[in-house]
C-alpha cells in the first residue's frame, strides 16, 4: 500500500516533466501521451526497483527514452498517427516562434537516436555521462551521435547558420 501511494505521489508531481520530455522526443502531443502512458505502466510494475534507484528521475527518464526508441523501431503498421491534433484556445505567439517551428520540423527528420541525444543534452541539460546512462550507450556514442545530429540540423536549417548573409 505504501509503495502504491509513493508511486501515485511521484507520478502526480512529475507528470508535467514527463509529458514535456515525451513531447520533445515524439514531436506530437498524442504520441507523447501514449509514450508516457506506456512508461507509467512499466514504472508501476517496476516501482520497487525504481524507487530504490539512486535517482528515480534518471531511472524514469531512461525508461521513457528506451520506450521511445523501441516504439520507433516497431513496424509502421503497428503505429497509429492521428491526422490532426486538438488544440486549446489561441495563445500569444512566442518570440522567435517561426524559428522554433523550423527547429521542431528539422528535429522530426532526424533518426530517433539522434533526436533523443539532442533532447537529452540540450533540452534536458544532461551531461554526456548522464545522457549515455539514459540511452544505455557509451559516452563516445553520445558524443558522435551529438556531432552527427548537429551536422544534420545544420544541413536542414541552412538559413540559421552564423555568418551567412541570408540569415533572417
Amino acid at each position: 500500500m505504501r509503495n502504491e501511494r509513493e508511486y501515485v505521489e511521484y507520478v502526480q508531481a512529475r507528470m508535467p516533466w514527463l509529458r514535456r520530455l515525451a513531447y520533445r522526443l515524439c514531436g506530437q502531443w498524442p504520441a507523447a501521451d501514449d509514450l508516457v502512458q506506456d512508461c507509467l505502466v512499466a514504472l508501476y510494475r517496476h516501482w520497487r526497483k525504481a524507487s530504490a534507484a539512486e535517482s528515480v528521475d534518471a531511472y524514469v527518464r531512461a525508461m521513457l527514452v528506451h520506450s521511445y526508441l523501441a516504439e520507433r523501431q516497431r513496424s509502421w503498421t503497428r503505429r497509429v498517427w492521428p491526422v490532426a491534433e486538438v488544440t486549446g484556445p489561441a495563445t500569444v505567439p512566442m518570440a522567435d516562434a517561426e524559428h522554433r517551428v523550423d527547429l521542431l520540423a528539422a528535429l522530426a527528420k532526424l533518426s530517433a537516436g539522434q533526436r533523443a541525444v539532442l533532447v537529452l543534452r540540450y533540452w534536458e541539460d544532461l551531461d554526456v555521462a548522464q545522457t549515455a546512462t539514459a540511452l544505455g550507450c557509451s559516452t563516445g556514442t553520445v558524443k558522435s551521435q551529438t556531432s552527427y545530429a548537429i551536422s544534420a540540423l545544420r544541413r536542414l536549417l541552412p538559413a540559421y547558420q552564423p555568418g551567412r548573409s541570408d540569415t533572417p
